[in-house]
C-alpha cells in the first residue's frame, strides 16, 4: 500500500481533542500521549496521528496502513440508546463520531485496527453494542482504576485459539484505567478475553484478519509490545498484498 523506503508500515493513531498549554498558549489541541508513539515505532511501525475531522475518514486511512483507536473520555451514551450516569465523565460526540467512521472505512478497506480501552468500547458501540457507564458499581471494587491518572493491573484470561491469544498466550497480566466496559456485546464482535471478575477485557471482529478491541492499555507497558508488533506485521501482511 503506502509503506517507507524502509519497508515500515504506516500507522495512523486517532487523537484526543483537549486544551492543553505550551509555551504561552492554552488552546484546544489535537494530541496523543507519547506512548502510543513510542510503541507504535519500537515495533517497527511510523506512527502517523489523525485529529478529529467533520468528514474525510476514508481519505484520512488512504495513507496508512494500520489504524489504532486510542483511549480518552467516556463514549456518550446517547450513541447506544442511554441516558448519562450521574458517574460519566466527559464526553466528546464529535470524536465518536470520527472514529465510528474511521472504523468502519479502516475495516472497508479491510486494514488491521487496534482498539485501545475506549477504543475496544467505540468498535462496540459502532457495532450496536452497550457500554456499563460505572464498572465500580457491577464489580464492586476500583481495580480497573484505583485513582486519578494511577493505572491499575488486570490479569486476563484470553480464549484459545483467538488471535490475540496467537499473540499474547492464554493468560496475561496487563495495565488498565478504565471505570467503563462493554456490556452487552454487539453480534459483530467475538468476546476472547475476560478479567477474574467477568469484565469482557477482548474482543475481535469476526471473520477479519486483524481486528481486535483491548479494555486495557499496552502502550504502557514498555517491556511487552507484542500486541503492537503484531499490528505492525499484519499491517505489513496488508502492504506486500497491494
Amino acid at each position: 500500500m503506502v509503506s517507507s523506503a524502509s519497508d515500515r508500515p504506516i500507522i495512523g493513531i486517532s487523537t484526543y481533542v483537549e486544551s492543553a498549554g505550551w509555551g504561552v498558549w492554552n488552546r484546544e489541541a489535537a494530541l496523543l500521549p507519547t506512548s502510543y508513539v513510542a510503541a507504535v515505532h519500537r515495533s517497527g511501525g511510523i506512527p502517523v496521528l489523525l485529529p478529529v475531522l467533520p468528514d474525510a475518514a476514508d481519505v484520512a486511512l488512504s495513507s496508512v496502513d494500520a489504524l489504532v483507536l486510542a483511549g480518552g473520555p467516556d463514549v456518550d451514551p446517547a450513541r447506544y440508546g442511554q441516558r448519562s450516569h450521574p458517574a460519566l465523565g466527559p464526553t466528546q460526540p464529535h470524536r465518536d463520531d470520527w472514529e465510528i467512521r474511521l472504523l468502519h472505512a479502516a475495516l472497508d478497506r479491510e486494514l488491521p485496527v487496534l482498539g485501545v480501552c475506549r477504543g475496544a468500547q467505540i468498535m462496540n458501540v459502532a457495532f450496536g453494542g452497550t457500554l456499563h457507564q460505572h464498572l465500580p458499581e457491577l464489580v464492586e471494587h476500583r481495580e480497573h482504576q484505583p485513582s486519578p491518572a494511577v493505572f491499575g493491573r488486570s490479569r486476563v484470561k484470553l480464549r484459545s485459539g483467538s488471535r490475540i491469544a496467537s499473540v499474547l498466550g492464554e493468560q496475561v497480566d496487563v495495565p488498565c484505567y478504565h471505570h467503563q466496559a462493554l456490556d452487552r456485546v454487539a453480534a459483530a464482535l467475538d468476546v476472547v478475553g475476560q478479567a477474574d471478575d467477568g469484565t469482557v477485557e477482548a474482543v475481535e471482529v469476526a471473520g477479519r484478519r486483524f481486528a481486535v478491541g483491548v479494555q486495557w492499555h499496552p502502550e504502557e507497558d514498555a517491556v511487552d509490545d507484542r500486541l503492537f508488533a503484531a499490528l505492525a506485521a499484519a499491517a505489513k501482511e496488508v502492504d506486500g498484498a497491494a
